[in-house]
């Protein structure tokens, strides 16, 4: 791993100095020069440069350098001033990995004015919280937001770095890794560790068939997007205690090529959104036509809960896509989740399996979906489904 710099071709911009947070390179006439002492190899001087006059070789990592790569890092996405709801979720599951490495876990915070969310990321399980706050982070952009990351990563050598695959992280991830020549896995289902102490890394591959173990045994940080509400957020212990410590990383604004103009919130009229329902009413083929969703609909508004449904009724169009339950759509993680006419595809299952109560209606005693049901029933959802309501009435009026 090294820098080549071709002092011939270079015009002198200067631009490379300019996007250079570690100092390392300065003025010299009218080229520049770079002082490897300082230089952490985070990508910014070569991406900038107009003629290619400056390259980064990245080679696998040894297995001697892999021992100075630890702790397991955890960018805390936000939203409006607040922790996304993954971001505490990946912090829980980061705690586990480290406990089985006997390493750290650090959380990453960048925004502005979000110092205050840094405790409540200690009593979830964060050991050391990274804190980058400044006024050019308050919108985010995957530009400013991969400088940051990319210099905060280079050189403090983490073992592993999770993000959740939300829109931001999904499109912040694989910038990190490809400015640092890594590996990236999308959309993990599971996390472990194996004997070799490395990252295995689950999703589901090959439309959903199988789930596919993925390893990065040559390269580091190990990185992965992983899917929110795939894991539990433990409660807080706000007994912890642990280091919070502010990082200045400046962005020139001219290294920001985009900027926010505006912001529109998809609203589905009358329709609950699936992520944050913590009851969730589904339906599959089985449903047969778009006019019995209102049997479904029916049961939800009884419980206050969201309507979603199956990829195949998404697709024909009875739903719209927010409402996708499954690998293509949405993961859930309701406290109550009732599957109608859903014969249980791995695909489904990969979008709602960590549920807390699952009940499965389906008239196919061999449907996949009872594998995972904690209650089952065998039956027409057209006659149990009102069955269901009519008791559901009853408890209510006597209430």
């Amino acid at each position: 791993m090294g820098l080549l710099y071709d002092r011939e071709t270079c015009t002198g911009c200067m631009l490379c100095i300019k996007v250079c947070n570690f100092g390392a390179i300065e003025k010299d006439g009218d080229k520049v020069k770079f002082d490897i002492d300082k230089c952490v190899l985070c990508g910014s001087c070569e991406e900038v440069c107009p003629v290619d006059a400056i390259k980064i070789e990245r080679r696998t990592v040894d297995e001697e350098a892999l021992a100075e790569y630890k702790d397991v890092w955890v960018f805390c996405e936000t939203h409006e001033g607040r922790l996304r709801n993954v971001a505490l979720e990946l912090v829980t599951k980061a705690r586990e990995l480290a406990d089985k490495l006997g390493e750290r876990v650090v959380a990453v915070l960048i925004g502005h004015e979000i110092e205050g969310l840094a405790e409540c990321l200690i009593h979830q399980g964060a050991d050391k919280v990274l804190v980058v706050d400044d006024k050019i982070y308050a919108d985010y952009s995957t530009d400013a937001y991969t400088i940051a990351m990319a210099s905060l990563i280079a050189p403090r050598k983490p073992a592993i770095v999770l993000f959740g695959a939300t829109n931001n992280g999904r499109e912040l991830a694989p910038r990190v890794a490809a400015r640092l020549k890594l590996g990236l896995t999308a959309d993990c289902t599971g996390l472990e560790i194996d004997e070799n102490r490395q990252l295995v890394q689950i999703r589901p591959a090959f439309g959903g068939n199988i789930m596919a173990e993925i390893l990065c045994p040559y390269t580091r940080p190990q990185m992965a997007t992983v899917r929110p509400n795939v894991f539990k957020p433990s409660e807080p212990d706000t007994s912890r205690t642990g280091e919070i410590e502010k990082v200045e990383i400046k962005v020139n604004p001219l290294q920001v090529r985009t900027r926010i103009l505006d912001r529109v919130v998809e609203v589905t009229e009358g329709m609950k959104s699936v992520e944050e329902a913590d009851i969730i009413v589904s339906c599959g083929r089985g449903i047969k036509d778009p006019s019995n969703l209102n049997l479904p609909q029916a049961l939800a508004d009884l419980l206050d809960a969201a309507v979603g449904g199956s990829r195949p009724i998404v697709d024909a169009g009875w739903l719209p896509p927010t409402q996708q339950v499954g690998q293509s759509g949405r993961t859930v993680s309701p406290k109550l989740y009732f599957a109608l006419g859903i014969s249980g595809a791995i695909q489904h299952i990969a979008g709602m399996s960590s549920s807390d109560i699952i009940v499965a209606i389906n008239k196919d005693p061999e449907a996949p979906i009872f594998e995972i049901a904690d209650f089952g029933i065998v039956g027409d959802l057209f006659e149990v489904v009102p069955a269901i309501i009519e008791e559901i009435k009853q408890l209510k009026e006597k209430r």
